[in-house]
């Protein structure tokens, strides 16, 4: 079963109950880290631990993306977790030298019997288990990247941040799941609107919509509804602790996400 558990949607800056950007994926066989805003790591706790993860993915080096990895390193390094492995951390190729930066260590070699960096490339493709990740350079005024995983089959596709572009688009298309932002109310050089969400996912073909980091100048269900008007398919707002089959489509529009797992947190509705 693939699955995207949602930890967290704020930005820039959490909020509370409310994390900064992160995700779990379960796919394939591998549990991968999908960005880690501040407040993400408490609510990945809640469904799994560190030890189990098989890679970290980083969308920029933006705080509200990446915040949680010093946590994440904190908790490895001195939380006697289980020993393991460096943990994989996929990420714009300056992440060494933030991290170095923080620490005040002239390299990030000392930090490396913890985290395995591994820089992220337009065009950037690798395995873990039987999940497969590619990664493509997109428009944000940094080095920012979007993220399609694919595995048995279905596709994930995640913008990270970033306003639109022809390599998201072309990332995107036919996507069984699209995970889009929708952080400014006007467009801009580095932010989808809603209503740009919305046209991302029908013009690409994506079976669903999901709508998140939704900025501070927008209700994030009145955005949901906007990009579903554009989109005229499958939309909900990304909602901490819902998970989401990857690959079950449902003809519902708004309310909670489509392919909610039973059992799992219904969110809130997108509709009030």
């Amino acid at each position: 079963m693939n699955t995207l558990t949602v930890l967290g949607t704020a930005a820039p800056y959490p909020l509370p109950d409310r994390p900064c950007s992160g995700y779990l994926l379960r796919a394939g066989g591998a549990e991968v880290l999908i960005d880690a805003g501040p407040g993400s790591l408490a609510e990945l706790l809640r469904h799994t631990t560190l030890d189990r993860l098989d890679a970290v993915w980083l969308s920029h080096l933006h705080l509200d993306h990446i915040g949680d990895l010093l946590n994440a390193y904190y908790a490895l390094a001195y939380g006697e977790l289980p020993v393991r492995s460096p943990l994989p951390v996929y990420g714009p190729a300056e992440l060494g030298s933030r991290l170095a930066g923080f620490f005040g260590l002239p390299d990030v070699a000392p930090l490396s019997d913890v985290l395995d960096l591994r820089p992220l490339s337009d065009r950037h493709r690798v395995r873990v288990h039987n999940l497969e990740l590619i990664s493509r350079a997109v428009e944000h005024g940094c080095d920012a990247y979007a993220l399609r995983a694919e595995a048995d089959g279905h596709s994930l596709v995640y913008s990270g941040d970033c306003a639109p572009c022809p390599s998201l688009d072309e990332l995107a298309a036919g996507a069984d799941l699209l995970l889009c932002e929708a952080n400014d109310p006007e467009p801009t050089p580095v932010h989808h609107t809603p209503e740009q969400a919305g046209a991302l996912a029908r013009r690409t073909g994506a079976r669903q919509l999901v709508v998140t980091h939704v900025g501070p100048l927008l209700d994030r269900f009145e955005a949901t509804t906007a990009a579903e008007a554009v989109f005229d398919g499958p939309t909900s707002c990304a909602e901490v602790a819902t998970t989401i089959q990857v690959g079950i489509h449902s003809g519902h529009h708004g309310g909670t996400l489509p392919g909610q797992i039973p059992g799992e947190a219904a969110g809130v509705p997108c509709h009030e």
